[in-house]
């Protein structure tokens, strides 16, 4: 159940014309920010690759509820 991900870190509008230096504060603060995402995803595959069917089991729908 393993799938490929990619993930692409494009501030702005991505279209390659800005200066490197410009965005690096900004880009500072957001790695970290970005760092806890990437962990945080990466936990919810593992558990997803371990107890898929138990995970969408919990979400199904019984009766009325």
């Amino acid at each position: 159940m393993a799938q490929s991900q990619e993930r692409s870190n494009r501030p702005g509008s991505g279209d390659g014309g800005e200066d490197a230096d410009a965005g690096a504060p900004g880009q500072a603060q957001a790695q970290p920010q970005t760092d806890d995402f990437d962990d945080l995803l990466d936990e919810i595959d593992g558990v997803l690759e371990t107890n898929a069917a138990e995970f969408v089991r919990s979400f199904v729908q019984k009766g009325g509820q």
